[in-house]
């Protein structure tokens, strides 16, 4: 296609959008309203997704060493737990640091503790992270194996409960916004739909008159990317500022330390990118399909 003609097309789509001032409104009206919903429950379950890994990931295997265990047997059992494909991590916790942690998380009352420390009964202690948090059980019941291992803590019925709640967690999460993208679809490609109908006439008329399907099918093409496009601006500007509100809320003015928030950037970015991208898409599919059922003439 030629460039003029292009920007002639451009021109045609742009003209549409000024002459059909009610509908245009409506139409655009539509997508933002879509827009903005769609765009609200992404960011939520995106901020859902983000708290449950960051749970996930917390859940570690605490093995604590057998009191009587030698330097050189720790090592070895340290080497046998590194050795495994399924541990992401390792870390030695010595009783020393373990009795510190736990006076510290008492307060006023550990105090009592501190005439523990000269014949420390805490075991020295490794913290195990598996490669993949669903992987811990496995891993606890690997390292139970070893020689040297008193006994493991990794909170098992918790963390079975955890897994479950993050799985159905995300399951609804992307059932909700799959169910909501389509119905956003449908009622904006509807409302498209009702603006081409209104010029039914418009286009038998090019038709008859020799213009050929893709002369008549461009500017409606632009018409519908341009409704797509200035739909999103509205969700997009609302998403930038209520979202970093929102998050200098939580995260600094109340300081909420266990609600862990996504970064606005890059989120709001790659956010206002899908939110543009379906407005667009809509936008185009609604324009050309409903007029496709009028070039049969």
């Amino acid at each position: 296609m030629k460039a003029r003609t292009l920007a002639r097309h451009v021109r045609e789509g742009a003209k549409n959008l000024g002459r059909n001032g009610l509908m245009t409104f409506a139409s655009i009206s539509a997508v933002t309203v879509m827009l903005l919903v769609v765009g609200a429950f992404l960011t939520i379950i995106l901020n859902i997704n983000y708290f449950t890994n960051e749970l996930e990931n917390d859940v570690e295997v605490r093995v604590f060493i057998d009191l009587l265990a030698s330097e050189e047997e720790q090592d070895e059992l340290y080497s046998n737990i590194e050795s495994l494909n399924t541990v992401d991590s390792v870390d030695f916790v010595p009783r020393d640091e373990g009795l510190d942690d736990l006076i510290e998380s008492l307060g006023e009352e550990g105090e009592v503790f501190e005439s523990l420390r000269e014949e420390n009964p805490l075991n020295d202690v490794f913290v195990v992270q598996a490669n993949d948090p669903h992987q811990t059980e496995q891993v606890a019941q690997q390292i139970e194996s070893f020689d040297h291992v008193e006994m493991l803590d990794y909170g098992q019925d918790i963390v079975e409960q955890l897994f479950s709640f993050t799985n159905l967690t995300r399951i609804i999460g992307i059932a909700l916004i799959v169910g909501l993208m389509f119905t956003a679809m449908f009622l904006i490609a509807n409302t498209i739909k009702l603006t081409i109908i209104a010029r039914k006439t418009e286009i038998q008329i090019m038709k008859l008159v020799g213009a050929t399907n893709g002369f008549i099918r461009w500017p409606f093409f632009i018409e519908g990317l341009l409704l797509g496009v200035f739909g999103s601006l509205i969700p997009i500007v609302a998403l930038v500022y209520g979202y970093e509100q929102i998050y200098q809320y939580i995260t600094v003015s109340v300081d909420l330390s266990f609600i862990e928030m996504l970064p606005p950037y890059p989120l709001i970015l790659q956010v206002s990118l899908i939110i543009i991208s379906i407005g667009a898409f809509v936008g185009v599919w609604g324009s050309l399909m409903s007029v496709r059922k009028f070039l049969k003439v």
